[in-house]
């Protein structure tokens, strides 16, 4: 049983380049609440965090970057080699992540949570979980994840991935071994699997459609989440809806589905708007808007921007994030009447959404902002 009553707690765990964030999100399709407790990590040692001061106490003012925030990049130079020095590092980390951790797990209106984490079980943090599960994938495609995706040099990359602990070792430990190895609908399948497996067959689909409830009806006009199953129609509605300017095939969705959602919006039973977003590090981030053109632009926007924050308040979101090609600019007193200002990175003020917004944002696009919540995960205390 896990460390959270009235919880069950998947602890999702793996060496680098093997998948872990795909994993996590095909969970959260499921129903699971997603953490990634690595992101916590860079939240609880940036300017104004806790973590922030008492680290430059440790390792001196030279591990800041220009802007004042602490250069992870310095940071990991100085103790990737280092053992006292890492110990040092996760001494004041770890305990801010596990009790970041806490609340997130308590807030979070899901019965059943995933926490993502490196070090899961060094950590500790996998004793509190009721099942750990490992991904896996071959050193090639690790080398390949890391120089192709990461830009890292090979011998960078060798070194980041020789540096822990053989995944083969891990396996002992876990319930269910993903290997994210082939393609994402046969990772998909593997998850799918082991999910229904967890939970019997009767509960799995009214768990998975208690716990992300997604529809919002205003009128003849239903918002609903998509789901895998539906990546070859939302290909067709992408190309459709964008008059040919982007063409998606089904591979293309089955693979954005493992890092995004698609909410759909059908008119009279017809999809007729979609939105593509993701959450990471309690941020929303919306960088698909499909519209058609035979409905109110005004009415679309307004039904999809609602039930996007309706859901990622209950994902404990602290900002939504749009990402909009420059023609939206003719929308934004509408946006503007929904609450979203526009904004460019450096002045939304917070290190993990200026991070968020760098991440996320679509090159030439307009960024619109809006705070969903004010309270905000590792504050100082």
């Amino acid at each position: 049983m896990s460390a959270w009553p009235g919880k069950y707690v998947i602890g999702l765990t793996g060496n680098i380049a093997t998948g872990k964030s795909v994993v996590r999100k095909m969970l959260e399709h499921l129903g699971a609440y997603g953490i990634d407790a690595d992101a916590l990590a860079h939240r609880a040692i940036a300017q104004g965090a806790p973590g922030y001061q008492p680290l430059i106490n440790t390792f001196g003012k030279w591990i800041l970057a220009p802007d004042g925030q602490i250069d992870r990049a310095k940071l990991g130079r100085v103790v990737f080699n280092d053992p006292e020095g890492m110990a040092q590092l996760e001494a004041i980390v770890h305990p801010l992540v596990v009790q970041a951790v806490d609340i997130l797990i308590r807030r979070s209106g899901q019965r059943v949570v995933v926490l993502e984490a490196i070090k899961l079980i060094e950590s500790g943090l996998a004793n509190k979980c009721d099942a750990l599960w490992i991904t896996y994938a071959p050193y090639d495609t690790q080398l390949s994840r890391l120089m192709n995706k990461r830009g890292m040099t090979e011998t960078a990359a060798r070194q980041r991935i020789n540096a822990q602990t053989p995944q083969e070792k891990r396996f002992a430990l876990a319930g269910v071994v993903i290997r994210n190895e082939s393609s994402f609908e046969d990772t998909w399948q593997q998850v799918y699997t082991a999910w229904q497996r967890t939970f019997p067959s009767a509960e799995v689909e009214t768990e998975a459609e208690a716990l992300q409830p997604s529809r919002a009806v205003a009128g003849e006009w239903t918002v609903y989440r998509a789901r895998p199953r539906e990546a070859g129609d939302i290909a067709g509605l992408i190309t459709q809806m964008s008059q040919g300017k982007r063409r998606a095939t089904r591979e293309d969705i089955m693979a954005a589905f493992g890092e995004k959602a698609f909410l759909l919006l059908r008119v009279d039973g017809r999809v007729m708007g979609l939105v593509g977003w993701k959450v990471e590090n309690l941020v929303a981030r919306t960088d698909d808007v499909f519209i058609d053109s035979n409905i109110a632009m005004v009415d679309a926007l307004r039904v999809l921007l609602n039930e996007l924050e309706r859901v990622s308040r209950e994902l404990q979101c602290e900002i939504s994030l749009l990402f909009l090609p420059p023609e939206y600019h003719s929308q934004e007193v509408v946006l503007r009447a929904l609450g979203y200002q526009r904004r460019t990175v450096q002045n939304l003020g917070v290190s993990a959404w200026e991070e968020a917004a760098i991440e996320s944002m679509p090159a030439g696009s307009l960024m619109y902002f809006k705070q969903l919540r004010q309270d905000r995960v590792l504050r100082p205390v």
